[in-house]
């Protein structure tokens, strides 16, 4: 093998090997509150480093946990991480029933610049403590911390501090923390730096102080119940760093606390009982004829509405009522239509309350008033006989001698007769 094939074949062997972990062990006790953090930089080391040297490594770095063979993790374990460019924390509270189950964590880190992963496995052991269940639990509802923030273990610290100066215990342990979102609570509004919220669950082996006792008296359960803030003489000692939201307080004394037994069904080996071989059904069945179901599905349908077209066409085409609505509506169509024809041509014939109108004297047929340049819509559509310019008023006693004739030429002029014939019909008259 030469030195150049040998050093690839290291280069590859230590690769390997710098890509698979051992186990990490932890020995968290149950009923205490167990955190692990999955740190950066932990996995920073094992992703190729940037392109140009010098420069500093901060890639964003994304974790999925899940209990080996499983796609989630176990229901006691919860994950969180904010952002790509800040840590991952694992944190739950372990019971009594997982105790001497070792827990095996599958932890996958993806790098979202070059889509590297790198795994390796967080085995938690789970171990009994005497101490477990303290019997007096406090649970806090603290309004201005976001759980990573509570799950940091110098202001965790601080918080259980604080608890141990208003209560006084000798051992004091945090059981649970849990996010506000988690218990129904609304994503804050991202102004004036407002936090979601957590619960943190404390543990004491003796009875709570009077100081938390006060949110009990029937004062400050008035002053809760009307949304004021409840007057609490320790709350100065918390207000420095943690706001609690005192009327959220729970205290639980297990000892007086009725255990209720829930039975549970044995869970089974998942295999289903013997019920013997499949036995298909044979190829020798008769096969269903769906014709005369077809037939029946079309011919009910068509038969009905043939009936009711017939009982229909019967009584409006034969019956006396229905002619004489089929008679209504046609008219009604037809005047309708005139109508709009009208209204869209103007230039169409004159309707025949505007037709030259026949002078019952003289026998002509007098042209209407409107001439063809008037504008038509401001006619009326019956004349009367005031409009009528070239009407003769009819004599209602007749004259005699030259007045007569006089009079004859004069109606004559003013009808624009021609000249002959008004001396023919002076003659005549």
């Amino acid at each position: 093998m030469s030195a150049a094939a040998a050093a690839v074949w290291l280069g590859t062997v230590v690769t390997i090997l710098s890509r698979s972990h051992a186990d990490r062990n932890v020995y968290p006790s149950a009923g205490v509150l167990f955190v692990h953090v999955l740190e950066r930089e932990y996995f920073k080391g094992e992703f190729p480093p940037y392109p140009k040297s010098g420069d500093a490594s901060n890639d964003p770095i994304t974790f999925n946990t899940n209990l080996m063979g499983y796609p989630d993790r176990p229901g006691w374990l919860r994950y969180i991480q904010r952002t790509p460019h800040s840590d991952g924390v694992l944190y739950g509270s372990p019971m009594a029933e997982h105790v001497g189950k070792p827990t095996v964590i599958e932890i996958t880190a993806y790098n979202r610049r070059t889509f590297e992963t790198a795994r390796h496995n967080l085995v938690i052991n789970i171990m009994a403590t005497e101490e477990f269940p303290l019997p007096f639990q406090a649970e806090f509802y603290i309004k201005n911390m976001n759980v990573e923030e509570m799950l940091a273990s110098e202001v965790l610290g601080d918080f259980l501090g604080a608890v141990k100066n208003v209560w006084q215990p000798e051992r004091l342990n945090a059981i649970n923390i849990t996010s506000a979102l988690d218990r129904g609570g609304r994503v804050p509004l991202p102004i004036n730096d407002l936090k979601e919220g957590v619960y943190v669950m404390v543990g004491a082996d003796v009875p709570f102080s009077s100081c938390l006792r006060e949110v009990e008296s029937p004062h400050n359960q008035l002053r809760c119940s009307q949304e004021m803030e409840p007057v609490i003489s320790c709350d100065k000692k918390f207000r420095a760093q943690f706001h609690i939201d005192w009327c959220k307080i729970s205290l639980v004394d297990i000892n007086k606390v009725v255990p209720v037994y829930v039975t549970r069904p044995e869970p089974g080996t998942g295999i289903l009982p013997e019920f013997g071989e499949y036995d298909p059904p044979s190829e020798s069945m008769k096969t269903r004829d769906y014709f005369s179901d077809f037939l029946v599905t079309l011919a009910v349908p068509s038969a009905v509405a043939l009936v009711l077209f017939f009982v229909l066409g019967y009584t409006m085409c034969c019956r006396r009522e229905g002619v004489i609505q089929l008679v209504h509506h046609s008219s009604i169509q037809k005047s309708s239509k005139e109508l709009r024809s009208m209204s869209k041509n103007r230039e169409i014939s004159w309707p025949l309350s505007t037709l030259p109108v026949f002078n019952p004297v003289s026998g002509e047929v007098v042209p209407p008033i409107h001439p063809d340049s008037y504008e038509t819509t401001s006619m009326p559509l019956m004349q009367t006989q005031t409009n009528l310019q070239n009407q003769i008023t009819i004599p209602q006693q007749r004259p005699s001698g030259d007045n007569y004739v006089m009079s004859t030429f004069r109606r004559l002029e003013v009808n624009g007769i021609p000249e002959e014939r008004k001396v023919a019909e002076a003659l005549n008259l």
